[in-house]
């Protein structure tokens, strides 16, 4: 069973920047894949960066440029950092792990990120 810890998130004016942190624990198989997902309020969840074990990203194109997804392997954990913040940046953001892109099979609890105009 893989457990996902998540740290980071809070409130941050435009253009500010926040990390977010994401520790894994249980079967190291469970999470060849590593990434973020966000829900906005009315809204879908979607995909915002994700990476394998070996470094290979897949980034939604919203926010190509402005977040950088990276990975430490020794300690099965994901950082997620985030400049450039715009108000529709603000969502619950979730930490996800699985074994391909796109496919998430665990969630961690999720963490409020606010961007205030």
């Amino acid at each position: 069973q893989v457990q996902l810890v998540e740290s980071g998130g809070g409130l941050v004016q435009a253009g500010g920047s926040l990390r977010l942190s994401c520790a894994a624990s249980g079967s190291i198989f469970s999470f060849n894949v590593m990434g973020y997902y966000r829900q906005a309020p009315g809204k879908a969840r979607e995909l915002v960066a994700e990476i394998t074990r070996g470094g290979s990203t897949n980034y939604a194109d919203s926010v190509k440029g402005r977040f950088t997804i990276s990975r430490d392997n020794a300690k099965n954990t994901v950082y997620l950092q985030m400049n450039s913040l715009k108000p529709e940046d603000t969502a619950v953001y979730y930490c996800a792990s699985g074994n391909y892109f796109n496919a998430p099979g665990t969630w961690g609890q999720g963490t409020q990120v606010t961007v205030s105009p």
